[in-house]
């Protein structure tokens, strides 16, 4: 068994305040990549990643997000990455599928010492005109269905302690 994986899922947290330094790209791609290997509803290969470190853009996307939240903050806690998830509608398992590269990329931003929040809404966020047109303008063209976003970036403070697990998480049948 491989124990070091093991550790990542058992550490890994949310990261809710980040550095406003921007992350290397070769962590970025170590990121992407771990995304790209998901698992995926019979092999469809359905999500696609888009990542966004223009700041105008996380700007925009923030202000879209909190509209939807109904909060007057920033949903991607000043993360200087955004990961967005949509998943092609026509394919069978687009959510699942999509929700897989979340915890994929999620995971993969902890190996690579990086902070991460899975940040949800980008479903309404997507399929409303704005967001429709934010992808055209980055050349995405399909039905696409938002999934999740994720917020990359270096951690501002200590990751957090694990809570304890509940004790019924597990019910084995033999």
């Amino acid at each position: 068994m491989n124990k070091e994986a093991l550790a990542i899922f058992r550490q890994r947290r949310s990261i809710r305040e980040f550095k406003a330094e921007q992350i290397k790209d070769e962590e970025l791609n170590a990121v992407l990549e771990a995304g790209i290997f998901a698992p995926t509803g019979s092999g469809s290969q359905s999500p696609v990643i888009i990542a966004v470190q223009n700041k105008d853009d996380i700007a925009r996307l923030s202000k879209m997000n909190a509209a939807i939240w109904g909060r007057d903050m920033d949903p991607y806690y000043g993360a200087p990455t955004i990961l967005l998830v949509l998943a092609d509608r026509s394919k069978p398992t687009p959510l699942e599928d999509g929700c897989s590269v979340l915890s994929n990329l999620t995971n993969a931003a902890y190996a690579a010492g990086l902070g991460s929040c899975w940040i949800n809404r980008e479903k309404e966020m997507f399929a409303s005109e704005e967001g429709r047109s934010l992808l055209k303008r980055w050349g995405l063209t399909g039905d696409y269905i938002g999934v999740g976003a994720i917020s990359l970036g270096y951690a501002a403070g200590p990751v957090p302690r694990p809570a304890p697990r509940k004790t019924d998480y597990i019910v084995l049948v033999k």
